[in-house]
């Protein structure tokens, strides 16, 4: 019979019935009780109670019972610490087994009963296990230390099991050092600087000998761990990469794309002219393709990946189009990506299959499907010239079919091609035109409006077509609304006497009738233009505008390097770096690819990359759009230069860099350009004020910028509350306790003030925390090292960490204190300021920033005034700094200073802050943002105490 009778009883009683037969003497019948709690424990029952007796039946040599014993142990050892050290003893015996499975099982059980009291009793066994003979065993403990290093770091290290861990790496078998590396990651990934993966030749060969031989888990193991490491030079990156590829022909989907990963690195470093590179550019094809073969969520996964490589050496499945062709069974998610990999492997080789491909999927019954087909017509035409004329005949035909959503977005690709291809394909413009009314989403009508207004000369009812899109004007969308104003404006400057009535009717629409601020401002900006100088609105608005770029959705070239390092993680998938979506970033390291071959060194520090002047363009990408605080940040408030020598030409990285404080140069070089703050700083700036060259060092460079340090000033000690009376003597027989928190070097202390106002002697203080939000609990034992007389005073300073035991407070900030000494125990509460968790590493990257701040919800920012403060942006940012609330980005806007400021708490919660500063007005505005908004009040109380005092 099977075991799923266990599952099914519900008796009353059963509790004592259970507790009878675990003390039975038959060994059937302990069993079979052991099951039954186990099933019970399962389903959710609590079956604590029954922890000493469950735990006597530990004694025996039953494999199956022991293993049933240490299931329960796991569970239950942190509800009942002090029972669960009954058990120590067994363990320990059991690590000395003579059944090389009960070590390991006892080592792999230790490991997962996470209760501090036990850890140092696990150290010798786990001693043992780690130099055991049998490889099991010792492949087992690798693991342990890593969930013990979890537990207890310092331990750990004080123990040696991190130099214990390195040796295994030796390990004659390669299961122990798969283990033994994946342990060490698991161990460097939390702590980055730490250096315990030490890689150099001689490991990486015992690695690559392991790898032939272990599990496919093993394999992923040692393959991430290469992946790190940075080889000294082309022969050495090729002799690792012939003893990767193998790999590529593994079963296991992950061992390929780990091992894809290893290779794309590695390639960096050799020269493109070596026979070797276009042989492994050969070989890593197919296996890529065999990943599509696999169930569609396998498909997805691996498409996204391709979609990366892709973007990085296009040239690797150049032939491989077909295999992207969509097949009629396939989800939408893996159809959508298939179109996005044959759009980046277009070229004019393989353009003939792509276009008839995509004109079969136009015909498809799945709408999204179909517009993103459309949209892929005239991506290709974009892409490749020598195709265009095909693709614009292929969308005729689509537009022919009269099929709603397909003209619309026929018509959306086609303006796209008029862009990038201007006086060429406008002979289409009539066919386009006879299908106006059929227009109904915004996108399209806007595309096709932007059509008539730039090519209003061509087209004889031009002012008609416009006119009919008039008369619903403040029912069509922003965007319509918009693109219908601008065409307007070009068909009068082209038939300024045809259309005088028509543009006053839109200008008079755009400005006096809407309440839309974009609107108005063009509609005045056009009104003022036509009203002064007809020949400026003329050269303004009908310029000639620069062609559109070919690939305008690739990822940005430093991110595509991050990510091709996380081949085959989450990262890759998401297409966002690990900081993005990994709370905090902690640990999370980024990754670049090494130096390629031929090009010197490897990557340029910033310094050097700024130092060097002009670099290579990367390719055009246009950025999605941020929100207002991404554009704030990037924001470029350069004065504009009248006359004087031209500045030499700047990457847009490192303008963005120059700007990243806000104010333009002017406030960078600390001269004031001028200009009024509303036009944005040194608007109209006479030409003396403006710097011969942009590339001028500037109190020294990118780091004062990045740092804040150099222009702002260095930053002020931490703030500490003054001490307020805790526990009256009233109410605690005579003793009299007032006190305050402070942060010092990184270490919180309950600084105390202890007073006898008793007749009798006190001594033997000892103190105690209830569980509180966030973990504080004493580091050590309150040392009052001699008695406290009648009368007299004694200062005490207690260390705190937060490894205690949690629990939800109201207020969250509220900590219940026990003290006892010889006369009683006494009990106070009292509220700690939440800057005292503010750690020392929480200084966002500004990118991670701005990712972080779009990716926590809008219903979790609050925000709060902070009254009468009399402090410059400047002092109030190093004010904060002092308590750790790192101030990222500084920016002016009309007059008002933005500080963008992030801390972290030290249970990992970051907070992001927008503070803004109005010169003369002494009440500040601060915005929070935080994935546990319950924090912001207290966060905001920190803010209000460290600015006031």
């Amino acid at each position: 019979m099977t075991d799923s009778k266990y599952f099914t009883t519900t008796k009353k009683g059963e509790i004592f019935e259970l507790k009878a037969e675990l003390n039975s003497d038959k060994k059937e019948k302990k069993k079979e009780a052991v099951k039954k709690v186990i099933a019970s424990m399962t389903v959710g029952k609590d079956v604590s109670a029954l922890f000493p007796d469950v735990v006597n039946c530990m004694q025996t040599d039953n494999l199956e019972l022991k293993k049933l014993v240490y299931l329960y142990l796991m569970n239950y050892a942190k509800s009942q610490p002090d029972m669960a050290i009954m058990a120590v003893n067994t363990f320990v015996k059991d690590c000395e087994d003579p059944n090389p499975l009960i070590r390991a099982l006892a080592v792999r059980t230790m490991g997962c009963i996470r209760v501090d009291k036990i850890t140092e009793y696990l150290c010798e066994p786990l001693r043992k296990c780690l130099k055991d003979e049998d490889p099991y065993v010792r492949k087992t403990a690798a693991v342990c230390v890593a969930k013990l290093h979890d537990i207890n770091a310092q331990l750990v290290e004080d123990q040696g099991f991190l130099d214990t861990l390195k040796d295994l790496i030796s390990d004659s078998n390669p299961m122990v050092v798969a283990n033994a590396v994946a342990a060490l990651s698991e161990i460097a990934e939390s702590h980055p600087n730490s250096n315990l993966l030490d890689l150099n030749p001689q490991t990486i060969n015992k690695l690559l000998t392991a790898l032939n031989e272990c599990t496919e888990w093993g394999q992923i193991f040692i393959l991430d761990c290469l992946a790190n490491y940075t080889p000294r030079d082309d022969r050495e990156s090729q002799s690792i990469c012939e003893r990767v590829t193998p790999r590529l022909s593994h079963a296991n989907s992950a061992v390929v794309l780990s091992a894809v990963k290893v290779l794309m690195k590695f390639m960096e470093m050799l020269p493109k002219d070596l026979d070797y590179y276009g042989t492994l550019l050969k070989k890593l094809a197919p296996p890529l393709v065999t990943l599509l073969s696999a169930e569609p969520e396998l498909q997805y996964v691996a498409l996204r990946n391709i979609n990366l490589i892709v973007q990085r050496r296009p040239e690797i499945l150049k032939h491989e189009m077909k295999v992207f062709f969509v097949k009629y069974n396939d989800p939408i998610y893996v159809k959508l990506e298939k179109l996005d990999i044959m759009i980046r492997l277009a070229s004019q080789a393989n353009i003939a299959q792509v276009l008839a491909e995509l004109k079969e999927y136009a015909t498809e019954v799945d709408v999204d499907f179909v517009r993103k087909a459309v949209r892929a017509i005239g991506r290709c035409a974009i892409k490749v010239e020598q195709s265009a004329e095909r693709c614009v005949s292929t969308l005729l035909d689509l537009i022919q079919t009269k099929v709603n959503y397909v003209v619309q977005e026929a018509i959306v690709v086609i303006k796209d091609i008029f862009r990038k291809y201007p006086n060429k394909y406008e002979s289409v413009i009539a066919t386009l035109c006879e299908n106006l009314d059929s227009l109904d989403e915004p996108e399209a009508r806007a595309a096709m409006i932007w059509i008539v207004g730039e090519y209003a000369e061509r087209i004889d009812n031009a002012d008609e077509l416009l006119e009919s899109f008039l008369e619903g004007f403040h029912d069509e969308s922003t965007q319509v609304q918009l693109q219908l104003l601008t065409a307007i404006v070009k068909l009068f400057l082209k038939k300024p006497t045809e259309t005088q009535e028509l543009v006053q009717q839109v200008l008079s629409l755009a400005t006096q009738d809407s309440d839309n601020p974009d609107l108005r401002d063009r509609g005045y900006i056009y009104w003022r233009l036509l009203s002064t100088d007809p020949v400026a609105a003329k050269e303004v608005v009908l310029a000639e505008k620069p062609l559109i770029s070919e690939e305008t959705d690739l990822i940005e070239p430093t991110l595509l390097e991050e990510l091709i390092c996380h081949i085959g993680t989450l990262a890759s998938v998401y297409h966002k770096p690990p900081s993005a979506f990994v709370e905090g970033s902690r640990g999370v390291q980024h990754k670049r690819l090494p130096g390629s071959a031929g090009s010197g060194d490897s990557v340029e520090s910033p310094e050097t990359a700024s130092a060097a002047g002009v670099s290579e363009a990367p390719p055009a990408v246009i950025p999605s759009q941020g929100d207002l605080l991404g554009d704030l940040l990037n924001l470029d408030l350069t004065p504009p230069t009248a006359t004087g020598p031209t500045p030499p030409p700047t990457s847009g990285m490192q303008m963005g860099a120059m700007d990243l404080l806000g104010g333009g140069l002017d406030s960078l070089l600390g001269g004031d350009l001028g200009g009024s703050p509303a036009m944005g700083a040194g608007f109209g700036a006479p030409a003396a004020a403006v710097p011969a060259s942009f590339s001028a060092p500037v109190s020294g460079g990118l780091d004062d910028l990045f740092d804040l340090g150099g222009g702002v000033g260095m930053p002020m000690g931490a703030y500490i509350p003054a001490k307020i009376l805790w526990l009256p003597a009233m109410k605690a027989k005579g003793l009299e306790i007032s006190g305050t928190f402070a942060r010092r070097a990184g270490v919180i202390q309950m600084e105390m003030t202890l007073t006898n106002k008793a007749m009798s002697v006190m001594t033997d203080f000892a103190i105690q925390f209830n569980r509180n939000s966030f973990g504080l609990a004493p580091a050590g034992p309150l040392q009052v090292l001699t008695p406290v007389g009648p009368n007299q005073s004694i200062e005490a300073a207690l260390p705190l960490n937060t490894v205690g035991p949690v629990m939800k407070m109201e207020p969250l900030n509220n900590l219940q204190v026990a003290v006892k000494n010889n006369i009683d125990v006494f009990y106070f509460s009292c509220q700690y300021p939440i800057s005292m968790l503010f750690v020392e590493d929480g200084k966002m990257e500004r990118q991670v920033f701005l990712a972080t701040w779009k990716d926590i919800p809008n219903d979790n920012e609050s925000q709060f005034q902070i009254k009468d403060c009399h402090l410059n942006s400047d002092a109030a940012s190093n004010k904060l700094q002092g308590s750790n609330i790192f101030t990222i980005a500084k920016r002016t806007v009309e007059g008002q200073d933005m500080l963008y400021q992030s801390m972290k708490l030290s249970n990992g919660i970051w907070v992001l802050a927008e503070l803004r500063v109005q010169t003369g007005n002494p009440n500040y505005t601060v915005s929070l943002k935080c994935r546990a908004p319950e924090v912001s009040q207290c966060v905001f109380q920190s803010y209000e105490a460290v600015l006031k005092n």
